[in-house]
């Protein structure tokens, strides 16, 4: 039994299914399958089974998980003062929402690690709204950028504001959409596959349905669909605010927009952080912070869009 087998075991049960898993870890799925039957042969048991269109846990594996979570969350803290002994740098690593890690959570943690004095190992990957918490709190990430995951009572984590924001819409500059919303061709950049994402709520709101919309790898791929008259794109107004300003886009108006949203970061409670994500999230608060989040940005490649944390199963053991 390793590490690895309950760190996949864990991820499985909290978010539900083994492709869930998957993408969270950005490895295949049957990486993901290889720990988690490794485990279940070492135990003698299923641990986690179909259940309709889902999966729940056998009554072995209700009584393991929140064990495994200690273990993992422990095994983290043990590597933590592994590279801490060696003199390596300390690690910080940040999930967040597609957007900003599309524009903003890159040069957000180069600055902080450049401002920090202190040698520290930086890294940033997309997740969805209902893997933040499990990624926070089981210690695969250290800070979530995205919506408020501290509103449930019941949840440990704490969330704070840290940036306001407008989506508004945009098209082709020389042309706009006729009709009514529901109407427009829709592009759009993975966060629509989110149901919690600012995107996907627009849409519902607008009455849009899947038919009408195309997915991008980006952002930055979807407005420039758009600046080449495809249809009505989503965007964060500070980061697309220069295409406007150069007449590439144009802001569409609608009843709903803009709509006014608020980024929250997301962290362990202080006696469970690490130094390096508590020094994070005061750097979120300062002048410094705020300029780079202002800041429009002009994208990164898709193959950046992954948890930090994905090298952990590439070497499973059979």
């Amino acid at each position: 039994m390793t590490l690895t087998q309950l760190s996949t075991f864990v991820l499985v049960a909290r978010l539900g299914s083994v492709k869930a898993a998957a993408g969270a870890l950005g490895v295949s799925e049957p990486a993901v399958s290889q720990a988690l039957s490794a485990l279940r042969q070492h135990l003698g048991d299923p641990l986690i089974e179909r259940a309709g269109t889902g999966m729940r846990l056998t009554p072995a594996g209700t009584r393991l998980l929140p064990v495994a979570s200690q273990m993992v969350s422990l095994g983290a803290d043990a590597e933590a003062a592994v590279r801490a002994g060696q003199g390596a740098p300390e690690q910080l690593r940040v999930v967040a929402s597609s957007a900003v890690v599309e524009f903003v959570a890159p040069p957000l943690v180069d600055t902080f690690a450049e401002q920090s004095g202190r040698k520290i190992e930086t890294s940033s990957g997309v997740a969805a709204s209902d893997e933040m918490p499990v990624l926070v709190g089981n210690r695969f990430a250290d800070v979530a950028i995205g919506p408020n995951l501290g509103a449930d009572r019941t949840s440990e984590l704490h969330s704070e504001p840290v940036f306001r924001a407008q989506l508004i819409l945009v098209a082709s500059g020389s042309t706009l959409p006729h009709g009514p919303p529901d109407r427009w061709p829709w592009l759009v950049d993975p966060s629509v596959t989110d149901p919690d994402s600012d995107c996907a709520r627009l849409l519902r709101r607008l009455h849009v349905n899947e038919a009408k919309t195309r997915v991008f790898p980006n952002q930055t791929a979807a407005w420039a669909a758009a600046a080449d008259g495809a249809g009505v794109a989503p965007a964060i107004a500070h980061l697309v605010s220069e295409r406007v300003r150069r007449g590439e886009l144009r802001v569409v108006d609608t009843s709903i927009t803009p709509v006014e949203t608020t980024w929250y970061a997301t962290a362990l409670p202080p006696e469970r952080r690490s130094t390096a994500a508590d020094k994070f999230l005061h750097f979120l608060h300062t002048a410094t912070a705020m300029r780079v989040m202002r800041k429009p940005g002009a994208g990164v490649p898709p193959s950046r869009f992954r948890p930090p944390i994905y090298v952990t199963l590439w070497n499973s053991p059979d």
